[in-house]
């Protein structure tokens, strides 16, 4: 089947934009990335932010540099940096006749007539290091390259400026130069083939423009400790920055640094060329930890969240084929299971996990579940297709089971037994959560001390997540089938609300019997899509589908909040208050359209014709979007009102998870074209009919 996301990775730079934004990570939590115009607007944009304890402590190294080509007297701009006052020196811009940023960012430059530069860069996998060139496209002579980094060695989240503290000290060693401007953060070499000269100076005064949009401080100074020199005439400009520790077993190698990058563009191109550009942006967020592994929630700002981590990893890992990465994931956090919860997310400093998440959990549950179905041989798929990273034999030892069994039996019986943050099973089979000031669903803004969905009571995705969790856990431990059917029953006569035609938001609010949210939001599709079991009977899951397709659906994914609703915000702009007040109030999630297109094609009776018009209608905007805002990846989140600009964190690797869920296993035509058993009648009646695997 043609890749849907295959479209062309060449931008016209005369009759497109070049806001857009480039991302390549090392596979460490490390990463760069900039515009398309070769700018920066972001304080996370840059050459080489690295994570000094893989995937966190993250430190911006190298932001960025300036480039000119010198022939003879001409000194022409291979560069562009922004100051205040919107002054840009030097200006390459005019001269970009094109960018590709797949299978990495390449920019091809032509400063003047008859003369063509390439420039490009990427970053070996597994390796805190970015590798810079630039080649004349035509043989030139007396063309030299003067490469200048500008430094910072600061947190990402934070701004740099002039201070008597910054050490220049250059220290050359063969090819290399190693600079260490503070003592707390670790050292950046640098290695080229050309010469570098010392040359210490402050550039002040950067604006980055998206942190002024977003009410942010905007203003930086960098630091630049001297220049490199190319004879561009001779061939090919190579730079390698990296920190001490990804280079130090290199900088004692007599090699060319040309020569040192060879093996390493080789492998990272046939890496890329091998994989589809979803599978390449999925890649991005696969991350170390530890002794395994964990999804980076998004770039350039997100670290290893849990949450984000079981939602993306079903699209990211088992849709993509990539399930010894799912493996490792899942062990990985299974360490972290306490008192029946698993963390929101690990501080990037290194602090305690912070365990402030009703449905994480849950979600490892369900990560768990789908991991062992996708594993199993006897569903059909070749060993190739089934996982391309799998190792020989079965994909989960003993051990591993053992592992992950004790891991869904600690949240499950810790759950039940009550946790953190008043999180507990009431005696109607339901779980209620929360306590004021602390928000533990995925609507989890929060202004100051004010949470702005608190959502206290009982959910209604987090019944569909804790009846799906105790369900799967049925299967293997017949223990939980009580609890499940209850839960059941409970659900399907409490949440229904007969006055919209769709379900509560929440039942029994700040847990007061009887009081009901009746706010129309996508939440409710988990009762239908994105989880393996519908909770509904057939007419009321449509109508809970018409309903959010009908006030919440754009092209980019279902909107937070009915429109019609006094608070619904439709822009996500202004400072820090105004965008965190309509984060969930209005906002496009793109994720959330994996359960939705779920729900709709499960409706509509799983038929292929229903997957050809859902992939047609909703799902092809998306596919376009790759080639927007985040350049081959999916938005965190985009305006709830026309034209639904995308907005918040541009490489989020949920909304990628759940794209690629949908493509690779949703809507992928089925041998078997029909409507397969309603999941929670074949849990009761013990059908055995054909079903498709997501839904039985």
């Amino acid at each position: 089947m043609d890749d849907p996301a295959s479209q062309p990775a060449t931008i016209d730079c005369a009759t497109a934009p070049l806001q857009r934004e480039w991302l390549e990570t090392d596979g460490l939590g490390g990463f760069a990335s900039g515009r398309a115009d070769g700018t920066r607007s972001r304080r996370y944009h840059g050459l080489l932010i690295s994570a000094s304890r893989p995937p966190a402590q993250r430190v911006a190294l190298l932001q960025g540099v300036e480039a000119w080509l010198v022939r003879g007297s001409e000194r022409l701009p291979l560069s562009t940096n922004v100051y205040g006052g919107g002054a840009l020196h030097p200006d390459a811009r005019p001269s970009i006749v094109s960018f590709r940023h797949d299978p990495w960012p390449r920019w091809v430059f032509a400063p003047a007539p008859n003369l063509i530069v390439v420039h490009e860069l990427f970053m070996p996998r597994g390796r805190s290091a970015v590798v810079l060139s630039w080649r004349l496209v035509t043989p030139q002579t007396d063309c030299r390259l003067e490469v200048r980094p500008f430094l910072s060695c600061r947190d990402p989240h934070a701004l740099h400026h002039e201070n008597p503290n910054f050490d220049f000290d250059s220290r050359v060693q063969g090819t290399s130069v190693i600079w260490r401007p503070y003592p707390d953060t670790p050292a950046l070499v640098g290695m080229g083939d050309g010469c570098f000269a010392e040359g210490r100076d402050w550039y002040r005064n950067f604006h980055y423009a998206d942190e002024a949009d977003r009410g942010f401080d905007h203003r930086e100074d960098l630091a630049s400790p001297g220049t490199f020199h190319f004879d561009l005439s001779a061939g090919e400009a190579a730079l390698v920055f990296g920190s001490e520790g990804a280079l130090g077993d290199l900088r004692k190698k007599r090699t060319a640094v040309r020569d040192l990058i060879a093996p390493w563009r080789a492998a990272e191109l046939e890496r890329r060329e091998a994989q589809s550009p979803l599978e390449r942006a999925a890649e991005a967020y696969v991350v170390e930890r530890g002794k395994g592994s964990t999804l980076i929630a998004g770039y350039p700002w997100f670290g290893d969240w849990g949450r984000d981590t079981f939602i993306a990893l079903r699209g990211l890992c088992l849709a993509g084929e990539r399930l010894e990465d799912a493996r490792s994931i899942l062990l990985e956090w299974a360490r972290h299971v306490s008192e029946g919860m698993l963390p929101n997310r690990f501080p990037d400093a290194g602090e305690a996990p912070e365990y402030n998440s009703v449905d994480a959990a849950l979600w490892f549950v369900i990560a768990v579940h789908e991991l062992r179905a996708a594993s199993q041989p006897a569903r059909g798929a070749s060993p190739s297709r089934r996982a391309k990273s799998a190792k020989p034999g079965p994909l989960l030892s003993i051990a591993d089971e053992r592992i992950l069994s004790g891991a869904v039996q600690a949240i499950l019986d810790g759950t039940a037994r009550g946790t953190r943050h008043g999180i507990a099973v009431d005696a109607d089979g339901l779980l209620c959560a929360g306590e004021p000031g602390v928000q533990l669903t995925w609507m989890d803004a929060k202004v100051g001390e004010h949470v702005i969905t608190p959502r206290i009571g009982k959910p209604v995705e987090i019944q569909a997540l804790w009846l799906n969790a105790l369900w799967s856990a049925s299967r293997r431990r017949p223990s939980y089938r009580k609890a499940f059917e209850l839960g059941l029953r409970s659900f399907q006569a409490r949440f229904w609300n007969p006055g919209t035609g769709a379900l509560f938001d929440v039942v029994d609010e700040n847990h007061a019997a009887g009081s009901n949210d009746e706010s129309l939001r996508p939440n409710q599709l988990l009762a239908v899509g994105g989880l393996p079991l519908v909770l509904l009977d057939r007419e009321r899951a449509r109508s809970v589908v018409d309903s959010v397709e009908q006030h919440l659906w754009t092209p980019m994914g279902p909107r937070s909040l009915d429109p019609r609703d006094p608070r619904y915000r439709g822009r996500y702009e202004g400072g820090p208050l105004e965008r965190d007040s309509a984060y969930h109030q209005g906002t496009v999630w793109p994720w959330m359209a994996g359960p939705f297109v779920e729900a709709w094609v499960r409706v509509r009776g799983c038929t292929n014709a229903a997957r050809r018009e859902a992939r047609e209608r909703f799902t092809a905007p998306l596919f376009a979007h790759l080639a927007d805002a985040g350049l081959g990846h999916v938005s965190e989140i985009a305006d709830g009102d026309a034209p639904h600009t995308p907005r918040g964190c541009p490489f989020q690797a949920w909304s990628v998870g759940e794209l690629l869920r949908l493509d690779r296993a949703v809507l992928a035509p089925q041998a078997i074209d029909g409507a397969p058993c309603d999941a929670a009648a074949c849990v009761e009646s013990g059908c055995k009919r054909p079903k498709d695997r997501r839904v039985s």
